[in-house]
């Protein structure tokens, strides 16, 4: 079963998140950039990783930028192949450039959607990674 990790700080933008997620695995959601390394850290502990987390970049306490960041240096540090690195999804209203080349280039983000967040760009994120029954990346 795929495992996904929801990382949103605006309830309805979570919860809308989450019905569609439910259809295509295992959701988990937190609400800033402290419990997505938590969470991270604690799925990679009990050896559930995550297949994928969609996160957003504007959030309280710790943004997606600084969280990104620190879930790669924990793959780098236990030894995570590269290519098996967590997929990441930022997710942001804003369309300014700096913050797409922070996510790829700086973060190492695989994707980026730009909010509105719908079912038919989810689907889209899971059909290209493989993440969906009868696909594979």
């Amino acid at each position: 079963m795929t495992r996904i990790l929801i990382v949103e700080d605006d309830f309805s933008s979570r919860r809308m998140m989450q019905k569609t997620l439910e259809e295509y695995g295992a959701v988990d959601a937190v609400v800033d950039g402290e419990e997505a390394v938590q969470a991270y850290s604690l799925a990679v502990s009990e050896q559930k990783p995550y297949d994928i987390i969609f996160m957003d970049i504007m959030m309280p306490r710790m943004d997606g930028q600084e969280a990104l960041r620190q879930i790669r240096k924990l793959e780098q540090e236990a030894g995570v192949d590269p290519v098996r690195e967590v997929r990441v999804v930022m997710t942001t209203v804003l369309e300014d450039p700096h913050n797409v080349v922070s996510a790829y280039f700086k973060g190492g983000a695989t994707a980026y959607i730009v909010k509105p967040v719908d079912r038919l760009k989810i689907k889209a994120e899971m059909t290209k990674f493989g993440l969906l029954p009868g696909t594979k990346s």
